[in-house]
């Protein structure tokens, strides 16, 4: 009798355990980069096998690398999950790579308080040459440091516009964005409908979010979030350490050991140590600036 009220009892529970809504929360504060890329994609992959209705992205950034948001943005195209980027707490920012980020997402919010945009790519650690200095006569015919600069802008400017066009959302302003540096508000981004809403916190968020349409690969598909249980996924020891490490900051001072390391090592050879530490911060800066994947580093770091 007791083993078929268990039995009863499951078959009762599956049918539930099948039809619970879940919505997964993963959180980026900082520069976007190969460490928060793959948290993300992570988070995205654990929303896929759980059949998630939502992935909640809170995101604050000043940016980051381009190869890093191209990642992330790729993912979010081809989910099966629909993802829902919150700029948060008040306060916090999307700009420059945040604003594609943005603009990918099936679902775009704002806290009060916060910003978005200057979307202009820039080039890291490539110095301009100085003022008055004329082409010899062997580059004339090379590329401008303006030409190249304008062909990253009408390079990026395209692209955001391209999202804002597959989303729906306000093309004419995303090239401003790259073209011009434009910022906006919260309440001015809502305005221009550069995002679908503005929410005070999470559970405001998947209140408005509720019942709405949202276009999937797949094809459209409509939110039901009424009483859906939160799962937060955070990152673990290896992607907070590598996120550290991929700090720009960190990066080039990584990228001015290893170079200086090495040139020590090449005019006063000793005991390597010097070289050592120059080829270890070079790997681990080339991983920082999306130069080299974490496999290949990893490998190279044995070798050293």
């Amino acid at each position: 009798m007791k083993r078929f009220v268990c039995f009863a009892a499951v078959l009762l529970f599956l049918p539930l355990a099948a039809f619970a809504r879940t919505v997964v929360v993963a959180g980026i504060d900082g520069a976007i980069s190969p460490a928060s890329a793959a948290y993300f994609l992570r988070a995205l992959d654990e929303a896929k096998r759980a059949r998630a209705e939502l992935l909640v992205l809170r995101l604050n950034t000043p940016g980051g690398l381009d190869p890093a948001m191209r990642e992330m943005i790729q993912g979010i195209l081809a989910s099966p999950v629909p993802v829902a980027t919150f700029v948060s707490p008040s306060g916090a920012r999307a700009a420059s790579a945040g604003t594609y980020i943005i603009y990918a997402s099936h679902i775009a919010a704002m806290a009060p308080g916060t910003n978005l945009g200057a979307a202009t790519p820039v080039a890291i650690g490539i110095g301009k040459p100085p003022a008055g200095e004329k082409p010899s006569e062997g580059k004339e015919r090379a590329p401008t440091a303006s030409a190249m600069e304008k062909k990253a802008v009408q390079d990026a400017a395209a692209y955001l516009r391209s999202l804002a066009q597959l989303r729906g959302r306000n093309a004419e302003w995303a090239g401003k964005a790259v073209v011009d540096a434009e910022s906006l508000s919260a309440e001015e981004a809502l305005k221009l409908k550069v995002v679908d809403f503005v929410a005070a916190d999470l559970p405001d968020l998947l209140r408005q979010a509720d019942g709405r349409s949202v276009s999937l690969a797949q094809g459209e598909y409509k939110l039901t979030l009424a009483g859906a249980a939160i799962v937060t996924i955070a990152p673990n020891w290896k992607e907070r350490l590598l996120a550290a490490v991929a700090d720009p900051n960190i990066a080039l001072i990584l990228l001015m050991l290893g170079v200086y390391g090495l040139l020590f090592e090449f005019y006063t050879p000793g005991f390597g140590v010097a070289g050592a530490i120059g080829a270890i911060s070079l790997l681990l800066a080339l991983y920082a600036l999306a130069m080299l994947p974490i496999n290949a580093v990893g490998a190279l770091l044995l070798l050293v």
